[in-house]
């Protein structure tokens, strides 16, 4: 059984500064693309960044220069750094992986992490 289990998340104050990561546990596996999606109150849950397995980040237009996505193969982990965070970046933040166990490729997330900007 694999798990992403995610950390990083808590209370900071506008432009101030947060490091999300991702890590992966469990049976023997293969990452492909690693990812952050958030869930805001009353919306849906949104992309913020990906990351494929050779390190090629993909971003929502209202991330680009902010956050930065990355990852470390090595120790099955992805991590977020979000700067100039802003009052309107307040959500719960999932990790999210595409997983190959044997044959089969699997979509799995994390439990969340709650990220709440003061402003």
């Amino acid at each position: 059984q694999v798990q992403l289990v995610e950390s990083g998340g808590g209370l900071v104050q506008a432009g101030g500064s947060l490091r999300l990561s991702c890590a992966a546990s469990g049976s023997t596996f293969s990452i492909d693309d690693m990812g952050w999606y958030r869930q805001a109150p009353g919306k849906q849950r949104e992309l913020v960044a990906s990351i494929s397995r050779d390190s090629s980040p993909n971003y929502a237009d209202s991330e680009k220069g902010r956050f930065t996505i990355s990852r470390d193969n090595a120790k099955n982990t992805v991590y977020l750094q979000m700067n100039s965070l802003k009052p309107e970046d307040t959500a719960i933040y999932y990790c999210h992986a595409e997983i190959w166990i044997l044959r089969f490729k699997y979509s799995y997330w994390g439990q969340g992490t709650q990220v709440t900007v003061s402003s």
